[in-house]
């Protein structure tokens, strides 16, 4: 992927996650075919700042109901991206 804004697909504002932006820790949804230094050049990139550590975690898709029908839900994959001492990422500005 060359286009880093391709990249970093949206924030993901949870409860659990904003706990985690305490502690220099944000989650965002990222393509299913990023790398770690594809990621880590995004965030940088993005938003100015320097990343520290990148965890990702791929989730299955699940199995839905509508009545009787029923469907599987997209695959997607998760960014913790972990930030270095002192830097911060305004999400609020992003909404």
């Amino acid at each position: 992927m060359s286009d880093y804004r391709a990249i970093v697909v949206r924030p993901l504002i949870t409860e659990k996650s904003m706990r985690a932006s305490a502690t220099g820790k944000y989650v965002f949804e990222v393509q299913r075919e990023a790398t770690k230094p594809q990621i880590r050049d995004a965030v940088e990139r993005l938003f100015r700042v320097k990343v520290a550590d990148v965890n990702v975690v791929n989730l299955p898709g699940r199995l839905r109901r509508r009545g009787k029908n029923t469907f599987r839900t997209s695959e997607r994959r998760k960014a913790v991206v972990t930030l270095r001492a002192g830097e911060t990422i305004d999400l609020e500005k992003l909404m």
